[in-house]
């Protein structure tokens, strides 16, 4: 099954007060879990799913996305390439790193290029509905 052609929506408060959410990851273990925590919240409204950076600009360009869960480790394109797209390009979109690769290094790069948060996909998914109700 592929998700990334599917949609998905929380039905809860005003669309106007609900933020679209991308998640870019090619695992669909991760995507499966990241869109279960997601459509409980209240204040999230569409969630988009793309496993690589080709599909994920072409979602960017065609919805109104105001945050981006994004894996670093991507087929073809990785998670740094996109992000710095998704700086340059959507400015008003924020982006938030998920992964198991949690180096000082990689953090740095992450928030320097400009992502606002940076999770540990292995142990920091609790974290994530207050991250996102903060955005």
């Amino acid at each position: 099954m592929n998700l990334s052609s599917r949609l998905f929506t929380a039905m809860t408060e005003s669309e106007t007060q609900r933020k679209n959410i991308l998640i870019v990851d090619n695992s669909l273990l991760i995507t499966e879990r990241l869109i279960n925590i997601l459509k409980e919240e209240k204040t999230v409204g569409q969630i988009y799913t793309a496993s690589d950076y080709a599909e994920s600009i072409d979602l960017l360009r065609k919805k109104k996305v105001n945050i981006v869960l994004l894996d670093i480790q991507l087929p073809g394109k990785n998670g740094f390439e996109l992000l710095e797209y998704i700086v340059k390009n959507f400015q008003d979109t924020r982006v938030v790193i998920l992964s198991n690769s949690v180096s000082e290094n990689y953090k740095s790069r992450c928030k320097k290029t400009g992502a606002v948060d940076f999770i540990d996909k292995s142990k920091d998914f609790d974290l994530i509905p207050g991250i996102i109700s903060g955005l």
